[in-house]
């Protein structure tokens, strides 16, 4: 499937929106575990809808090998080098990181997740889910943006009800206690693995 470009503020992602970007040189996505969950395409200046791609417009793409797609907010855009610019954008979920959420107390994971959206500042247009039935406090003593009390700081929803693995789908942010599933599968060294290389960076 092609990437789709969408105007800034679209929040279905049902229609063709502004154009299939079927003349990019390249769209690649990258999720880490609980971590970075950015797009990178390359397109050329020569391409149908290269005036159409500005930054804070989104791009849909395909994320895995299933036919879903998750929409990536453009914040950069290289100059062209050799007639190819590079368009870099970040998941949507990252506009939790300008949502501000006020002080407020919980005793369960749901509660805390579901604080976070109650008590938020503004528009917040998302949706929290979980599995995990925990109970712990969680506390919310000054405010803060609700993207880093999910995760990556002292006293956010990973550090109390970890662990656990984030699953960022469009505008839901679900909390599993575990993705995927055990298939039973082992890897054996001298028959699936038949070589490991460490590289340490030194600063």
């Amino acid at each position: 499937m092609k990437p789709i470009l969408y105007p800034a503020g679209e929040t279905q992602f049902i229609s063709n929106g502004l154009g299939r970007l079927s003349d990019a040189v390249s769209c690649k996505v990258v999720e880490e575990r609980n971590g970075q969950y950015e797009l990178e395409l390359e397109y050329p200046v020569t391409g149908l809808h290269y005036a159409d791609i500005m930054e804070e417009r989104i791009i849909c793409a395909r994320h895995d090998d299933t036919e879903d797609i998750q929409p990536f907010r453009i914040y950069k855009i290289t100059r062209p080098m050799n007639g190819i610019v590079t368009v870099n954008a970040r998941h949507i979920t990252y506009q939790l990181s300008k949502v501000v959420a006020m002080p407020f107390t919980a005793d369960s994971c749901a509660a805390a997740l579901q604080g976070l959206i109650d008590n938020a500042e503004g528009d917040c247009p998302f949706t929290v889910w979980t599995d995990k039935d925990l109970t712990a406090s969680f506390t919310v003593s000054q405010p803060a943006t609700v993207r880093s009390l999910l995760g990556g700081v002292a006293g956010s929803i990973l550090d109390v009800y970890g662990p656990g693995e984030f699953e960022w789908d469009r505008f839901a942010v679900k909390f599993h206690a575990s993705r995927g599933i055990n298939a039973g599968v082992m890897i054996r060294y001298g028959k699936d693995l038949t070589d490991v290389k460490k590289t340490c960076l030194l600063y």
